[in-house]
């Protein structure tokens, strides 16, 4: 069997700095997505866990330290209070966590924001569960640092689904509100420090203003734009047609 891919890799062009990713169907009938790299191609399962495995028999490696915390608070009668992550549970489910991650990069990018949503989602909810039952705070940390990262995907999800349905408030109040979480998030941890430096939130606000670049204007807006115009190019009568049908507008 030859091995060598450098066929695949000339076919398909590496772009720096973009996310160039494609999804098709493999030898096994089941969806893939696959996305190109400088040196190669990563390819991930677009249904469960990315690899295709199934640790200890369930769908991810979250779901089997779910079952053994249920499994500790029934033989301690409903408390977890002892239970705890161990500098390698974090790091597994850290690796996991970034499986995901590069998934839903490439659904970004392939335009299926429900599939993002479902991974970010997923993803929060591992966050959430290392911040609550790792040993340390550092160790917490460790991952938590990505949190920002996993905002901001979720909220261009969310806001380009509002976009793709034109509605340009919604999309722009989904962004604030994405930026806001991003801060917040820096405040509850006393890491105020990073919120200057946040690439997330520059990101995330240099795409609001282009959306509000591309907000179709209002029925007013247009016509005080058309006012404005007016005035500045010294035709009068224009301005005063414009002016009555601002007034107009305004009485009903």
């Amino acid at each position: 069997m030859n091995y060598d891919i450098s066929h695949l890799l000339q076919e398909w062009e590496y772009k720096p700095g973009q996310v160039v990713a494609r999804r098709l169907k493999g030898t096994e009938g089941r969806e893939i997505i696959q996305l190109r790299i400088d040196l190669g191609i990563l390819q991930m399962f677009a249904q469960g866990r990315p690899d295709g495995k199934k640790p200890f028999g369930k769908e991810s490696l979250f779901e089997h330290f779910k079952e053994k915390l249920e499994d500790f608070r029934i033989a301690h009668g409903g408390s977890d209070e002892e239970f705890e992550l161990s500098p390698e549970d974090c790091m597994k489910l850290h690796q996991e966590a970034l499986q995901y991650h590069h998934r839903y990069i490439c659904l970004l990018q392939l335009d299926d924001y429900e599939g993002v949503l479902e991974d970010t989602q997923r993803n929060r909810e591992v966050f959430d569960f290392v911040e609550e039952f790792a040993e340390s705070d550092e160790l917490a940390w460790s991952l938590q640092q990505f949190r920002p990262q996993l905002l901001m995907m979720e909220t261009r999800a969310t806001a380009s689904q509002l976009l793709k349905a034109e509605d340009f408030d919604a999309a722009l109040d989904a962004i604030e509100i994405g930026v806001q979480e991003i801060r917040q998030f820096y405040n509850d941890r006393s890491r105020t420090d990073l919120i200057e430096f946040s690439g997330e939130i520059q990101s995330l606000e240099a795409w609001m203003e282009e959306v509000r670049e591309k907000k179709p204007l209002s029925e007013r807006e247009q016509l005080e734009k058309d006012l404005q115009e007016a005035v500045q190019r010294e035709d009068y009568e224009c301005a005063a047609k414009v002016r009555d049908a601002i007034k107009k507008l305004q009485s009903t």
